[in-house]
C-alpha cells in the first residue's frame, strides 16, 4: 500500500508542478477558444491541461518500474506498456483536437485506433462470468469488439460530462478509488497476482485527477481540454478492462466448490467489474440521453448543445460549484455503494444506507436556492459566500445600490431644465421625510 501511495503523490505532484507552466504554454499558442453558446465559463480560458495529465502519467508508471514490489507488474505484464501505447496516441490526437478542432468523425476513429493498439499488446478482454454458465471465454474477434466498444463508450463518457469547472476530474477520481478499492481487495484479498495492473493504473489515474484539481476547481485557471478528457478517459476503460479480462474467476472458488458456484457466490464482485460503466453511471447516462436528444431531434450525435445533465442543473437554479458537488455526491453513492454491496451483498443495512442517501441527494437537488449559513465561530474557516455577515453587507451594499441619486433621479420626458430641477427638489424632499420616518 506505502508503494501505490508513494506513486499517486508523485504522480498528483508533477502534474499539479506543470500545470501552471502548460497553461503559459497554452496562452502563447493560441489554445484559448472563443466562448461558444454552450460554455458556462465567461471569459476565455486556456486548454491543453491534459499535457501535464500526461506527464503525471509517465512519472507514475517510470516510479513504479522502480519500486520492489510494483516492478513485478512490469516484468510479467505487457498491460502499462500497452496502455502508455494508447495513451500517447490518444492524448495526442486530443492536443490536436484542442489547438486546431478535430472533426469528431476522425477522433472517433483515433478513439478505435488507440483502442486496438492496447488489444495488439494483450491488453484485452479474454473472458467473462455470466450468471446461470459460469466462465465463459470470449473468442479473438469477441474480445477485441468488446474491448474497443468499452474503450470508445468510456472515453466519450468523460468528455460528455467534461462541461464545468472541476466535475470531469473530481468524477473520474471517484471513480478511479472505487476501481482502486475492487482491484486491490482482489489482488490482496484472493492473491491473484492479474489484478495488480489494474490496481496500479487506478492509483495513477487518482494522482492525475487530484494533482490537476487544484488548477481546475471554479473559477478554473486551465481546462484539461480533449487531450486531458479523453486520456483520463482511457485510463479509467484500461483498468476496467484488465481486472475483467485477465482475473479468471475460476481462481477465486477457493471456498465455494466449482467454476459456476464461484461466479454466483462472486457476483456481486463480478457485476461492476463486467459492467465498469456502473462506476460511472453518471457521465454514461448523460452520454445515453445526449444521444437520444440530439437524434431526436434530428441533429448529430456529435453535436454539441446544452442539455446536460450539469447544465439542467444551472438552469433550475443551482450554482456552479453546487452543480458539481451534486454530480459528486450522485458519483460517489453509485461507485462506493456498489463497492459496499459487492462485499457484504448478505447485509441489509447497507441497502438501508444508499437508499436513505439517495433521499438526502433528492432533498439537496430539489433545493437549488438554498444556502447553507455557518455559525459565528467557523465563519473564519470556510470561504466568504458561507458568512453571515459578508451576506449582510452585501444585501446592504446592494439596496444602497438600488436607490438613485440626485444625478439618477427620473425626470419625465419633455421638460424643461426649470422643471428638472423642480422635480429633483421633490424627489429629495420625498426621500427625506421616508429616512425621517
Amino acid at each position: 500500500m506505502r508503494e501505490y501511495l508513494l506513486t499517486l503523490c508523485i504522480t498528483a505532484a508533477v502534474t499539479y508542478l506543470l500545470t501552471g507552466p502548460v497553461r503559459k504554454f497554452a496562452i502563447v499558442a493560441g489554445a484559448m477558444p472563443e466562448i461558444r453558446a454552450r460554455d458556462v465559463h465567461r471569459e476565455p480560458t486556456p486548454r491543453l491541461g491534459g499535457i501535464a495529465m500526461f506527464f503525471g502519467l509517465c512519472a507514475g508508471l517510470l516510479v513504479a518500474d522502480h519500486l520492489p514490489n510494483l516492478n513485478a507488474v512490469f516484468e510479467n505484464s505487457n498491460e502499462p506498456r500497452a496502455l502508455l501505447s494508447g495513451a500517447a496516441l490518444i492524448w495526442l490526437i486530443g492536443v490536436l483536437d484542442d489547438k486546431f478542432e478535430i472533426d469528431a468523425l476522425i477522433k472517433l476513429g483515433a478513439q478505435m485506433i488507440a483502442a486496438g493498439v492496447m488489444v495488439m499488446q494483450g491488453l484485452t478482454i479474454l473472458w467473462i462470468p455470466v450468471p446461470g454458465v459460469g466462465t465463459v471465454s470470449l473468442t479473438s474477434g469477441q474480445g477485441t469488439l468488446l474491448t474497443v466498444a468499452l474503450v470508445v463508450i468510456t472515453i466519450n463518457a468523460v468528455n460528455f460530462v467534461d462541461g464545468l469547472d472541476g466535475l470531469a476530474a473530481g468524477m473520474v477520481c471517484i471513480a478511479s478509488a472505487a476501481s482502486f478499492m475492487y482491484a486491490y481487495r482482489i489482488w490482496y484479498g484472493y492473491g491473484i497476482e492479474a489484478a495488480a495492473p489494474a490496481t496500479l493504473f487506478a492509483a495513477i489515474l487518482m494522482g492525475m485527477c487530484l494533482g490537476f484539481l487544484p488548477h481546475n476547481m471554479h473559477p478554473a485557471r486551465i481546462f484539461m481540454g480533449d487531450s486531458g478528457s479523453m486520456l483520463i478517459g482511457l485510463i479509467l476503460a484500461a483498468g476496467a478492462i484488465s481486472v475483467t479480462g485477465q482475473v479468471d474467476p475460476d481462481t477465486m472458488k477457493l471456498n465455494f466448490g466449482t467454476g459456476r458456484d464461484a461466479t454466483h457466490a462472486m457476483l456481486p464482485v463480478f457485476i461492476p467489474l463486467l459492467m465498469p460503466l456502473t462506476i460511472i453511471a453518471i457521465p454514461f447516462a448523460d452520454l445515453v440521453l445526449a444521444i437520444v436528444r440530439r437524434t431526436w431531434n434530428g441533429k448529430s450525435p456529435f453535436a454539441a448543445d446544452r442539455g446536460h445533465l450539469h447544465h439542467r442543473l444551472l438552469e433550475i437554479g443551482h450554482s456552479h460549484s453546487r452543480a458539481v458537488l451534486i454530480m459528486y455526491f450522485w458519483s460517489a453513492l453509485i461507485a462506493f455503494g456498489t463497492v459496499a454491496y459487492s462485499v457484504h451483498s448478505t447485509s441489509m443495512w447497507i441497502l438501508l444506507l444508499i437508499v436513505a442517501l439517495s433521499a438526502l441527494g433528492l432533498v439537496l437537488l430539489l433545493l437549488p436556492r438554498f444556502t447553507p449559513r455557518t455559525p459565528r465561530w467557523a465563519e473564519a474557516f470556510v470561504p466568504p459566500r458561507y458568512r453571515r455577515r459578508r451576506a449582510a453587507a452585501a444585501a446592504e451594499l446592494a439596496a444602497r445600490d438600488a436607490t438613485p441619486t440626485e444625478e439618477e433621479a427620473p425626470v419625465p420626458a419633455g421638460v424643461n431644465g426649470a422643471t428638472a430641477i423642480g422635480a429633483r427638489s421633490r424627489f429629495e424632499e420625498r426621500r427625506e421625510a421616508e429616512s425621517s420616518r
